[in-house]
């Protein structure tokens, strides 16, 4: 029998039975719906966070304090989270040759910020002046903080793109004042939006870091030094980021008198790790999250197994006038699996669709939200979506097909 032929007869076959061909197909239709959609904006999302990072530098390395505990939403609770001060920022600049910059940080969470009438709650960040070009940061209006900003502790602040827009609208916000929990600042400059990305730059309002431990966190200034939460350290190279991170540990664990064998306090990764590190849990994020939504698809399949079963209750005297006429034991089986294989191919094509809107809706709500995805239809995740729904359809059919295949045809034309 010609494959046009039993196309034609499956397609009968399903059409005879409409509203049970659907249900049967349902189990399909979300399970590749799902499938496809989670891939397809797991990709997207991959696609965006790569882009962040290499907008960040290759050759960028990050201190931080290995026990993060004393961090509070708040701020910090005194020096209890780091041990890292200004003071190993300046050692590490002037004591290591592999490194071309350095930029301590430390950050305030939930800061009141008020300009006019408009206020909102943000990150408020002590940086110095090479933070800018260390992080890749640009600045749309205006400027950065510079040295004599923070030499002299003024008290300026540059805005992410998102505080800036929050506060001042369309108005340009430069050479305007802002009072930040209470303490007025005069705005110089605002960055370019960073969009999509693991960071909170957009959200975030920087000013000198000496004006930080000035004006905000002057329980920040210890015996110890001038508490910071991170450092970021650029290489002088991407060749140099091994050295560099070799004399940063050595450097950092000679000042904090940590004895050989002593674990250390903090922890010293470059920015190649903490993409790799990334990478790998978004991968299995999206194997868990395709593997719940697979569950649909062998719900599908246990389907599919069910009505060709009722199918071949329903069809005896049929498959006992074709064997009667000269129909062999492999054509009803072919005749049984196309039927089954026209099932799930039907219910994986409609989720398809299911997922373009899936995807449609999600790419809408993000950018909603400030944060425009490019999504699309991955062309091999459909194709292996589909290729993974015709074999379920056509292993599900398998049994169905081969008890079709050995019913007596004697028997199946007495049967009522």
């Amino acid at each position: 029998m010609k494959l046009r032929d039993l196309v034609g007869i499956a397609l009968r076959a399903l059409l005879s039975n409409k509203l049970r061909s659907f249900l049967t197909m349902l189990g399909i239709m979300i399970g590749v719906g799902a499938v496809v959609a989670i891939m397809s904006l797991g990709q997207a999302q991959e696609a965006e966070m790569e882009e962040a990072f290499a907008a960040l530098g290759s050759n960028l390395i990050y201190v931080m304090p290995r026990d993060l505990g004393g961090v509070a939403m708040g701020g910090m609770r005194g020096s209890g989270g780091t041990t890292l001060t200004w003071e190993d920022a300046r050692a590490i600049d002037r004591e290591a040759p592999s490194v071309g910059g350095v930029a301590p940080a430390t950050q305030r969470y939930n800061s009141q910020i008020v300009a006019g009438r408009e206020q909102l709650l943000g990150i408020v960040a002590g940086v110095t002046p090479p933070y800018e070009w260390i992080n890749n940061m640009s600045v749309a209006e205006g400027g950065f903080i510079s040295e004599n900003d923070d030499r002299a502790r003024s008290r300026v602040v540059v805005l992410g793109s998102q505080i800036a827009g929050s506060l001042f609208g369309e108005m340009d916000p430069t050479g305007q004042p802002i009072r930040i929990d209470g303490r007025q600042f005069e705005v110089i400059g605002v960055l370019e939006t960073k969009g999509v990305g693991f960071g909170t730059e957009d959200l975030t309002a920087y000013i000198p870091l000496s004006t930080f431990y000035a004006t905000m966190a002057p329980d920040q200034v210890t015996g110890r030094g001038h508490i910071v939460q991170t450092i970021a350290v650029e290489a002088r190279s991407k060749d140099h980021i091994d050295s560099a991170i070799d004399e940063i540990t050595a450097i950092l664990r000679d000042r904090h008198r940590i004895m050989e064998g002593e674990r250390s306090e903090f922890r010293v990764i470059s920015m190649e790790s903490i993409a790799g590190i990334a990478a790998d849990m978004m991968g299995l994020i999206q194997l868990i999250l395709a593997a719940i939504a697979g569950i649909s698809l062998l719900v599908g399949g246990i389907g599919i197994m069910n009505i060709m079963l009722v199918s071949v209750t329903e069809r005896i005297r049929e498959i006992g006038l074709r064997k009667a006429v000269g129909a062999k034991r492999r054509d009803i089986m072919v005749q049984f699996l196309t039927e089954a294989a026209a099932l799930s191919f039907l219910g994986g094509t409609i989720g398809v669709g299911l997922a373009w809107v899936i995807i449609q809706v999600g790419a809408a709500v993000a950018a909603g939200a400030g944060f425009p995805i490019d999504v699309r239809l991955a062309g091999s995740v459909v194709v292996l979506a589909l290729g993974v729904a015709i074999a379920i359809g056509l292993v599900s059919g398998l049994y169905p097909a081969i008890r079709a295949a050995r019913l007596d045809p004697i028997e199946s034309l007495r049967h009522e």
